[in-house]
């Protein structure tokens, strides 16, 4: 209760010190004509902690590998060759340290020096104790309602900010800021004039980067919740979809269930009710010649299981999985949606699970999840409005884990070049800052500090999925039952005092002479009378 407390309490007070803490030095005019992003490490007054060796403000080199042939056009989007339309200049941090100003630490390391090596494990949702739950909604609530202390979002191109001298950025909340770069990353390229637009783009989808961009989005999220929250040992949980029937989360004590007044709404009874959905509205942008500037679009809408059977004809199966973990190549043929038993083309759902084949107006394995909610989660560039999509994507990224521990590619594996724009191996990550390269995230998961429940060893699966969750219940209430344990300790001294004394004076009565002389009780013995069942029983 008392952390429920506290963080209700940052939810009134982040948005007002989340400027005094943070400022975002690089949403400047400064930085932006000048193209440079070396913003000043607070913990030693220096550029990107160099003082304490922490990183050094470098020029940015980016790949030069040519890009597939999807994308026609060059010089007209402020994504190609990420970041050197904004910036060239930024910090590259040493050893195990990250972070725009090498102010964090790498994935999977803690401490003041980032000298704690840790694995954080993450665990299905179904799984967790009623308070981890709870803790977990409370956390997607709060993140919800706290204004990014570190990042802003871009409203306008680079052409239209001037070349940098008149900035068009917006503050953000921390789950909308995750939200507004799902759909950075995946919208269409406006080429000038109203609707005009180039739709066969995406840096994060249909093709290699798939898999590991949404492994660093995720552990992006999951860094900065535990920022906002300082629960270091907090982790995004998983839902393991395999053969469910329906929306096994959509209920009011998780992601909450289906509105009783409106089958596309979500129960009054759960806080995702009163939720605003951002960025749903890329028509609407592309004709106005706009980016999704966070303003609030409606309510978040899902309605699981009503969509176009000709589609999704169910959710996937154990089956579909292995199917799918028996692909040897990770891409293959044009590297892209349109890949034959390519592994990533068939799990990201655009190619039959059984054959690896590519079909035709019909959504599988990851893409079927998303047309199943019939929702705000089925339309790609806001599909992460749904917090259901951290859950999806979590077991998306265990199955992506599954693989590489089986098959163990080279690197060498992941395309170098001719990937559709965006996915080449050198190629940075949009819109993430800092800078992750997609091949860099080609590698399992042990390597980035964390682990999931279901793929640890039997005894360690034991310790995660049953017995962890009741010392962590144990700790929640250890005052209380100690509380309690003193009390009945207490209540019992009490009590044995008392009987002792009871006992006592019993016994001198019994040994004390009567004052009267008398020898016998008063009470004879007499059948007539019936006294000794009497005197026995007093």
């Amino acid at each position: 209760m008392r952390r429920l407390l506290l963080l209700g309490l940052c939810c009134l007070l982040a948005p007002r010190l989340s400027w005094q803490q943070l400022p975002r030095p690089c949403a400047s005019v400064e930085a932006l004509t000048s193209k440079e992003c070396c913003p000043v490490w607070s913990g030693d007054g220096s550029t990107c902690g160099a003082n304490s060796g922490r990183g050094f403000c470098q020029n940015v080199v980016v790949s030069d590998l040519p890009n597939g042939p999807q994308y026609p056009h060059q010089n007209v989007d402020d994504r190609e060759r990420w970041p050197l339309v904004f910036f060239n200049r930024t910090c590259q941090c040493a050893g195990n340290y990250m972070g725009f100003d090498c102010g964090d630490c790498k994935f999977g390391f803690f401490g003041a020096n980032c000298a704690e090596r840790r694995e954080s494990v993450r665990r299905n949702i179904l799984q967790l104790s009623v308070p981890e739950r709870q803790r977990f909604i409370s956390y997607l609530n709060l993140a919800k309602t706290t204004i990014s202390p570190d990042y802003v979002i871009i409203t306008g191109t680079h052409e239209q900010m001037e070349n940098g001298t008149r900035p068009m950025f917006a503050d953000a909340s921390v789950y909308d800021l995750f939200v507004w770069m799902h759909y950075y990353v995946s919208r269409d390229t406006l080429l000038g004039g109203p609707g005009n637009v180039w739709e066969n783009i995406d840096f994060a989808h249909e093709a290699a980067a798939f898999l590991p961009w949404h492994r660093v989005y995720l552990l992006l999220w999951e860094h900065q919740i535990r920022k906002v929250t300082g629960d270091f040992n907090f982790t995004i949980p998983y839902w393991d979809w395999r053969d469910a029937r329906d929306c096994q989360v959509c209920t009011d004590e998780l992601m909450g269930a289906r509105s009783p007044l409106n089958p596309n709404l979500i129960s009054p009874a759960s806080v995702f009710s009163s939720w605003k959905v951002i960025c749903t509205q890329p028509e609407t942008y592309n004709d106005r010649e706009l980016l999704c500037n966070g303003t609030g679009e409606g309510p978040l809408l899902r309605n699981p299981g009503n969509h176009d059977p000709s589609r999704v004809r169910r959710l996937p199966t154990s089956a579909d999985v292995e199917a799918v973990l028996s692909l040897t190549d990770y891409e293959t043929g044009s590297l892209d949606r349109s890949a034959n038993l390519s592994f990533r083309n068939a799990l990201e759902g655009f190619a039959s699970p059984e054959t690896g084949q590519v079909v035709s107006g019909q959504s599988t394995m990851h893409n079927s999840l998303h047309v199943f909610m019939n929702g705000s989660m089925s339309s790609v560039q806001g599909s992460a409005n749904d917090p259901i999509f951290l859950l999806h994507h979590a077991f998306i990224d265990s199955i992506f884990e599954q693989w590489l521990r089986r098959h163990q590619p080279p690197r060498t594996l992941y395309p170098t070049a001719n990937a559709p724009i965006g996915h080449n191996d050198g190629y940075y990550m949009v819109p993430f800052f800092p800078l992750y390269r997609n091949g860099d995230y080609f590698l399992s998961t042990k390597a980035l500090g964390y682990e999931y429940a279901y793929l640890l060893d039997p005894s360690q699966r034991f310790v995660q999925e049953f017995l962890t969750p009741y010392l962590q219940q144990a700790q929640e209430i250890w005052a209380w039952l100690l509380g309690a344990g003193l009390v009945g300790a207490f209540v019992t001294a009490v009590l044995a005092t008392a009987v002792a004394l009871v006992c006592r004076r019993r016994q001198r009565r019994k040994k004390m002479p009567s004052s009267f002389g008398e020898r016998q009780p008063l009470l004879h013995s007499s059948e007539e009378e019936g006294s000794s069942s009497y005197q026995t029983t007093l």
